[in-house]
């Protein structure tokens, strides 16, 4: 297997397809303030250092608590940077993830994460559907995404983007607007948007998968930490080589809070896989 390219289209940007998720800035369970500010602010700042240009964060993590550490962090800007967000949930004060799928909401969404960012606009504004939190599920976002329609012909986002969706999904919203990426779980061990990947992957649209080491069986746990050790690489590093090398159309956005955890993550785009080893990852998907 060749080694990948290591940019792709994003909007209207190129990006290094190795990005930073910035959920992880948060307190426990994505909530409240971190327990050391200083340490978060120093991974924003040297995963730029590094060369990311893609961030990926929303207003309800936190809430507010990971835009303004992105801000604190890297404001003003670099012209390079992406900065996606996402809208179609809140957060109660039991730390509960809630749909907040109405107009007022969505706008209240994008106005917040506008302010808390520091932004005249924001480059992606993905919309996450919220029919099933802990999966996609059938819905129509035909509504929703009117919302964010006009709120891009307002000037406030550039791309519109999905997450959580289905197929169906992604069909039904490219029939009323332009899709700038679809953000869904996926790894080795969960693949079910197989298919979704390579379609998007014809028309040019980056597939985002999150949770690289989400779902995994202690057998298959246990696969993966063998390939590791023979590869003197960690487990997540593995899984983040073979997600680069399965599509060109997918970028990464592992999260951590930790700097080091986050040099390990960046130094998965130097792991190259052989044919063999991505025969023997493709098939913990069937155990």
């Amino acid at each position: 297997m060749s080694f990948p390219e290591m940019t792709y289209s994003l909007g209207d940007r190129q990006v290094a397809r190795l990005g930073y998720g910035a959920m992880q800035l948060a307190g426990p369970h994505v909530f409240g303030p971190p327990a050391d500010e200083a340490r978060a602010l120093q991974v924003l700042r040297d995963a730029v250092a590094a060369g990311v240009n893609h961030i990926d964060t929303s207003d309800f993590y936190g809430p507010h608590v990971t835009n303004q550490l992105i801000k604190k962090a890297l404001h003003p800007y670099a012209d390079d940077l992406v900065i996606v967000t996402k809208v179609g949930a809140r957060r109660d004060e039991q730390a509960n993830w809630l749909p907040a799928f109405s107009a007022a909401e969505l706008t209240r969404a994008v106005e917040d994460n506008l302010r808390n960012l520091g932004l005249d606009v924001i480059d992606v504004v993905n919309l996450r559907a919220m029919f099933d939190t802990h999966g996609p599920a059938e819905g129509s976002l035909e509504a929703e995404l009117d919302t964010l329609i006009k709120l891009k012909k307002r000037g406030l986002i550039r791309h519109i983007g999905l997450s959580n969706v289905t197929a169906k999904q992604v069909a039904d919203a490219q029939s009323m607007t332009t899709i700038a990426c679809v953000q869904n779980l996926y790894n080795i061990a969960n693949r079910q948007d197989e298919a979704l990947i390579h379609q998007l992957a014809e028309q040019g649209i980056p597939y985002v998968p999150f949770f690289p080491l989400g779902g995994f069986s202690p057998l298959q746990s246990e696969q993966l930490n063998e390939v590791a050790k023979e590869l003197n690489a960690t487990p997540m590093q593995v899984a983040l080589a073979w997600l680069l090398q399965h599509s060109p159309n997918i970028l990464l956005i592992p999260g951590t809070s930790s700097p080091e955890h986050l040099q390990q993550n960046l130094a998965s785009g130097a792991l190259q896989l052989t044919p063999d080893v991505v025969a023997r990852l493709d098939a913990i998907s069937q155990n």
